[in-house]
């Protein structure tokens, strides 16, 4: 357990923070960059203790910043005071929140998830924006659902857009990813109805046959899915479209097909 404070814009744990903006980063540390108290503790919640505490000279005397503290000395990681410019040099932003936190990222393996814990899963394809990933990750974790599962080459869930699109729930969903040969031979072993969306499918997203566990499994923004893992659902659905746009976007789309199922189970 180390404590200490910062004031220089140059210091070296400034600029490794700073540098978890970047994804070749986070890939080569296995950590990632939680902005604001309110994530925080959603992650001590989960017994996510963050591996270093920034404390701005902004920040006001509250029971859970003292909790975050103690549970940070507790764990062995480090808390470090700073200046309200070093925050907004880290955050890249003009209004950063008072407290960060650098935490270790969580991925389960695929062959770990028990799909009879949950009666909806998420399973995404190539998903590009960070915004619509954590906004899913949200939702799934809003409905119930099991885990997130990103499949081939997805935008990366602990960016820092898409971690504060979560709003905490990055650390309460359990996330998984692989290729899509990996996938496929995991599908295989899935004992429930297989989901995906088309505009050209016999059922409606409401009247679907739907089972316990059910796996949603939705495609790129622009693309949908691939044919392979178009073949690889057990049935297909529509969620219709009755005004002149001719889609929806990929997080509404998903947290609709989220709420039908777990609705319907």
């Amino acid at each position: 357990m180390s404590e200490a404070t910062i004031t220089s814009l140059t210091n070296d744990t400034v600029k490794a923070v700073r540098a978890l903006h970047m994804r070749k980063t986070r890939d080569a540390t296995g950590q990632f960059l939680a902005e604001g108290l309110k994530f925080i503790g959603e992650a001590l919640d989960q017994g996510r203790a963050p591996r270093m505490l920034l404390v701005g000279e902004d920040a006001r005397p509250h029971p859970l910043l003292d909790r975050a503290k103690a549970e940070t000395r507790a764990s062995g990681g480090r808390i470090v005071f700073v200046t309200h410019a070093i925050l907004e040099k880290i955050s890249r932003r003009d209004n950063p929140q008072t407290v960060l936190g650098v935490f270790d990222q969580a991925y389960a393996p695929l062959a770990s998830l028990d799909p009879t814990a949950a009666g909806c899963w998420i399973a995404l394809e190539q998903v590009r924006d960070p915004g619509n990933l954590g906004t899913i990750i949200r939702t799934a974790d809003a409905a119930g659902c099991g885990g997130v599962i990103l499949i081939d080459d997805c935008v990366d869930p602990y960016s820092v857009e898409a971690v504060r699109a979560t709003m905490g729930s990055v650390f309460a969903i359990q996330l998984a990813k692989c290729d899509q040969a990996e996938f496929l031979a995991w599908r295989a072993t899935w004992p429930g109805p297989v989901i995906g969306t088309r505009l050209d499918a016999t059922h409606g997203y409401r009247d679907a046959p739907y089972a316990a566990p059910s796996l949603i499994l939705m495609g790129n923004e622009q693309a949908g899915l691939t044919d392979a893992l178009a073949a690889a659902c057990d049935m297909t659905v529509k969620i219709p479209m009755r005004g002149r746009a001719d889609s929806l976007n990929l997080a509404i789309a998903t947290g609709v097909m989220a709420y039908a199922v777990t609705d319907a189970l």
